[in-house]
């Protein structure tokens, strides 16, 4: 059960703490005070998605916080297998935060998780029946989630799924497979003619880097002589006047002479040593270097051409040569898939008609069990409904079984009404009325979270266009539900706050320019003023009070 839900920041409300018991508590207030806010709350600690338009205007982030007791063996043992059990034993608290740039955060027993965490325990939390449930149900192609969840053939969907995708994509494959023999073998020869040109090529690794290297060495080669025969002829000299390697023969020769006057010259001389040998290694370099320059006009010619190959290349298949290698690789594997396609597309067809045969025993397994879960189901709703005043009410659900596999096996269901005696029953959303919806949604709830684990019922106004005797029923039914799990109604009908074993009033004012909204437990007296307000409007008279009072009075004694 739902023990303690604190609220900060969120919406048009500051901060609020709500202590909630077992029972039948009842939320009531003024449209626009912020009881959808409470909802909103919930769902996002239940991991529901949230957006930056949550956070109250101003305030840097929300706050939302729950604390849950009482919870299920099944709940405490996927706690335990995803390590989120916490030191309070039975006891579950969650967290979550948002920011006003729409960020999120969330704790599971102060250990951070992710939203999809939440959506995983949620199942076993709170279960949240809204306005929208009601057109939901007139939604045909939802029937048969309803069914399935009352059937309990979670078990055969989930062998039944996968093997239902396995046949579309087989049946993907197929197809391509069948695009035409034409097609196929345009394709062959556009691929063969792809890969001769590429192996061809015989690329090399790096083959393209060093190439342009040496094209760059051809087209400077003028001034790559010019600069060597310059340098030669400053260390050499010519018939004119020496070289740099003479003058440093002289100034080695001269300084090595002192050597013998006195030692303190010796530093110098070997300087001069090393120097005049750097610019003799320096000339001979030179001088090799320019014995051997390759210049010819045919070798570059030739770089060239390969240049210009590996460019239409790379143009064609890829920008570098990894990607070209890459592209005659796929090629390859797919010319052996084309060319292999015959012996594929039966092997294909082969395993399509064994994954359609089990698929197929799989689905019929479906119907059967939603033909005897929709008899069972049939006559809990109508039973549900003769104590919500539609005592006259026959309820069909068909499964109608067709020979095409979908998603959902080969059926379709529709749940079918007659809501007047004599009237054949007609799919739902040709017949209901707004009221007799909500009640229908309300025997479906009931029946369907029945076995459940789910530890609270949150009914968010599902009164609309509902009064008189049938509110009362309905108030009635939601007391029986509260004796079996905790259930939260938000409610704008006297008759269903007066069956509430706790009320909560929900205000919204405004205080120095900014809207604030209370939450606040009403007692007896506090209680008879707020059903005398759902009974008379904001002008509460005398009248109003003594039938609020006695209305109070009549759910105290048994409703």
């Amino acid at each position: 059960m739902l023990q303690l839900l604190h609220i900060e920041n969120i919406a048009v409300i500051e901060r609020a703490d709500i202590e909630l018991e077992d029972g039948l508590t009842v939320l009531s207030g003024e449209t626009g005070a912020g009881k959808s806010i409470v909802i909103d709350a919930v769902g996002a600690v239940l991991g529901r998605r949230v957006s930056r338009d949550l956070v109250r205007a101003g305030a840097e982030k929300g706050f939302v916080s729950a604390v849950f007791t009482g919870l299920p063996p099944a709940l405490c043992a996927l706690l335990e297998e995803t390590a989120l059990a916490g030191d309070e034993p039975d006891t579950l608290h969650i967290q979550r935060q948002i920011t006003a740039d729409g960020k999120s955060s969330c704790r599971v027993n102060m250990k951070p998780v992710t939203a999809a965490v939440l959506r995983q325990l949620a199942p076993y939390l709170i279960d949240i029946h809204g306005q929208n449930d009601g057109q939901k149900l007139l939604d045909e192609q939802h029937h048969i989630d309803y069914l399935d969840g009352y059937a309990e053939d979670g078990a055969l969907l989930d062998a039944y799924r996968p093997k239902y995708q396995a046949l579309l994509a087989l049946r993907r494959e197929i197809t391509a497979l069948e695009t035409g023999e034409q097609e196929r073998l345009q394709r062959i020869d556009m691929l063969s003619f792809h890969k001769e040109e590429i192996e061809q090529a015989a690329l090399q690794p790096g083959e393209d880097e060093s190439l342009a290297q040496r094209k760059a060495y051809f087209d400077h080669a003028g001034k790559i002589a010019a600069a060597l025969s310059a340098a030669r002829q400053a260390l050499s000299g010519d018939d004119e006047a020496g070289g740099a390697c003479a003058l440093l023969d002289q100034a080695a020769d001269a300084l090595a002479g002192l050597r013998e006057v006195s030692d303190a010259f010796d530093s110098l001389a070997e300087q001069a040593e090393e120097v005049r040998l750097l610019a003799a290694d320096l000339r001979d370099s030179i001088v090799s270097r320019s014995g051997h320059m390759d210049f010819s006009p045919a070798e570059r010619e030739l770089v060239e051409q390969r240049l210009d190959l590996i460019y239409r290349l790379k143009q064609k298949y890829g920008g570098t040569l990894a990607e070209i290698a890459a592209y005659h690789e796929k090629i390859t594997a797919e010319l052996e898939t084309l060319a292999d396609s015959d012996n594929r597309r039966d092997q294909l067809r082969a395993q399509y008609r064994a994954e359609l045969a089990e698929a197929k025993q799989l689905a019929a397994q479906l119907t059967e069990a939603r033909r005897q879960a929709a008899a069972r189901l049939e006559a809990e709703i109508v039973r549900e409904l003769a104590g919500l005043d539609m005592d006259k009410v026959k309820m069909r659900i068909a499964v109608h079984t067709g020979a095409k596999l979908t998603a959902h096996g080969c059926d379709t269901v529709t749940f079918e009404i007659s809501v007047n005696p004599g009237e054949p029953e007609k799919p739902l959303s040709k017949v209901a009325s707004g009221g007799e919806l909500s009640r229908i949604m309300l025997a479906l709830k009931n029946v369907l979270t029945a076995g459940e684990d789910v530890g609270m019922l949150i009914f968010d106004e599902i009164d609309t266009g509902v009064s008189g005797h049938a509110a009362q029923q309905i108030a009635r039914k939601l007391s029986a539900i509260a004796k079996k799990k905790q259930t939260l109604c938000v409610t704008h009908l006297p008759q269903i706050a007066a069956m509430g074993d706790h009320h909560l009033r929900i205000t919204k004012s405004v205080r120095d320019g900014r809207s604030y909204t209370d939450v606040t437990p009403l007692d007896r007296a506090q209680r008879i003023d707020e059903l005398a307000r759902l009974l008379s409007g904001e002008q509460i008279s005398d009248a109003a009070r003594r039938n609020a009072e006695a209305l109070l009075d009549g759910a105290e004694q048994g409703g």
